[in-house]
């Protein structure tokens, strides 16, 4: 069996930056396992892993363009402090859910002067070429179930 649409991949990984810094690794929690062709997972990584079989080792350079997307500066934004009622303890680098016109996005703090605080809704990883060791672990056919939940089905940990 290959890795393609529709089949439930399971693989364990290590994610370094360019300059060999780990940023993710699947070694204490176990293999990632993801529903291939339904966006899961970062473009690039899927596109590398597309015809591949259990038990391949790759060493994976994805481009910040089939990554996690260029950094916008137009994501970066100063807004009043009054924005953020509710929060007790507002800090430089927390992550926040904040509604917008294109809806619910994650944003972080990146700074706070007087009562304006600098927002930046860029994933974390934008712009960043990032560097996988992959192992395909296990490949197994998905089931319908899976397929019109767009997603894989581990265990008992599934939630909606």
């Amino acid at each position: 069996m290959q890795v393609a649409n529709n089949i439930a991949v399971s693989i364990h990984y290590t994610l370094k930056n360019s300059d060999g810094e780990v940023l993710d690794s699947s070694e204490q929690g176990g293999p990632l396992h993801y529903l291939h062709g339904a966006g899961n997972i970062i473009p690039g990584l899927e596109n590398e892993l597309t015809g591949k079989k259990e038990g391949d080792k790759l060493s994976l350079t994805i481009e910040p363009e089939q990554a996690y997307g260029i950094r916008r500066q137009e994501l970066v934004q100063n807004l009043p402090l009054g924005h953020f009622q509710g929060i007790d303890d507002l800090q430089v680098g927390m992550r926040l859910r904040a509604q917008s016109e294109a809806g619910e996005q994650l944003i972080t703090i990146v700074d706070i002067q007087n009562d304006e605080v600098t927002v930046d809704a860029n994933h974390p990883l934008a712009g960043e070429t990032l560097h996988f060791d992959v192992e395909i672990v296990a490949l197994r056919e998905a089931t319908e179930t899976e397929i019109e939940h767009g997603h894989i089905h581990h265990g008992d940990a599934h939630h909606h």
